[in-house]
């Protein structure tokens, strides 16, 4: 196997392969290289960073702002009323405590947006995504300029079952990787025009909704909505994990990561509405893909959050990777599971760097009315 070397510069963690792949990892001192053999994180912790442990890039200029703007009217959204609703879960420490919060009435998507739709916006902009972007030397010191490679992270099972204490056993860096090659240069969206768009990291994301007149949701505005009107302790969905003996979301059925028993009919993403909506008329609101949420995360946010209409915090921290900018992540993959990564539950929080990109990773927009 190739040497793997994590390249650490201004505080953020570059990834990079030689001749081909390139893993994930977790957060390092700055300046440190890290080797393939060294620990990382542990159980516990890897839990706790919700399925999140894929590369990270040097900051991008920000483009969200230049793309101009697009359709903007509010076909395929549903109104959700807003009103009062009690916000975190007791059994994730980063959202607690659990307190009651105001949203006001808001359009959605009512599902994540697709490959078709992230492709109309491509055409009409020429916009390229952070994961197409050369890679700029000047950010790489010391790595052979040949092997400066755009791509982007992929969930790569491995063959038998592992430990959970090293995600690099299941998430390669694959050279040219992005949201028209999701798993790398041999793969295609070709057939897929209703799979949500996948390997889109914030900046992406926020450009799009622009282009589209609509912005990312908030973190309190994508639970109220999650939640349909309820207000259930374990799932979005309800207080069991199969209700009717019939799987309500594209989520990891197994045993993580390789014993996928693909009860719910699927390997990996699942087209858009392949699951029940919910009582607002949302669709995989848990599940199938991460989404993009408009807040920086800090995981004690929770404990001075306004209650009326909260944007989330003025700046990012987390303590497991102090300096590395991150924004809020909700609703879990296809890679989550009860036993691991249960971040689809009602309630929880996930978090990602923003300039980072995976294939279980997409977003959906709202608008204001």
């Amino acid at each position: 196997m190739n040497a793997i070397h994590f390249v650490v510069r201004k505080r953020w963690r570059v990834p990079v392969l030689a001749l081909a792949l390139l893993a994930a990892g977790c957060g390092q001192q700055a300046g440190k290289e890290v080797k393939l053999d060294e620990p990382i994180d542990t159980t516990k912790q890897l839990h706790a960073e919700s399925c999140s442990d894929i590369p990270s890039r040097p900051t991008a200029a920000t483009a969200a702002q230049t793309v101009t703007s697009g359709d903007t009217s509010t076909a395929g959204m549903v109104w959700i009323p807003g009103g009062n609703f009690s916000m975190g879960a007791n059994e994730f420490a980063d959202a607690l405590p659990k307190h009651t919060v105001r949203v006001k009435g808001f359009y959605m998507d009512a599902h994540e947006v697709t490959n078709a739709q992230f492709a109309a916006f491509v055409k009409a902009t020429g916009y390229v995504t952070v994961a197409e972007r050369p890679l700029d030397p000047k950010d790489y010191p010391g790595v052979p300029v040949e092997q400066l490679v755009p791509g982007s992270a992929v969930f790569t099972p491995p063959a038998q079952k592992v430990s959970l204490d090293n995600p690099l056993r299941w998430w390669t860096y694959q050279a040219g990787a992005s949201w028209k090659q999701p798993k790398g240069l041999q793969s295609s969206i070709k057939g897929r025009d209703k799979d949500p768009v996948v390997q889109v990291c914030y900046e992406d994301a926020a450009a799009y909704a622009r282009w589209a007149g609509k912005r990312l949701p908030t973190e309190a505005e994508w639970e109220f909505a999650a939640r349909g009107g309820q207000q259930h302790e374990t799932y979005y969905w309800g207080d069991q994990l199969k209700p009717g003996g019939k799987w309500p979301a594209n989520i990891f059925q197994g045993e993580f990561p390789s014993g996928n028993l693909r009860e719910d009919g699927y390997q990996e993403l699942a087209p858009v509405g392949s699951f029940p909506a919910n009582a607002y008329g949302l669709y995989d609101m848990e599940g199938n893909v991460w989404e993009w949420c408009h807040d920086l995360y800090r995981p004690d946010y929770y404990k001075n959050s306004p209650a009326d209409n909260p944007q989330g915090p003025s700046s990012s921290y987390d303590p497991q990777e102090p300096g590395t900018v991150k924004h809020v992540q909700r609703g879990g993959s296809f890679l989550c599971s009860d036993a691991y990564c249960n971040r689809y539950k009602a309630g929880s929080r996930g978090k990602g760097e923003t300039t980072s990109a995976s294939n279980n990773l997409g977003f959906r927009c709202v608008k204001d009315k």
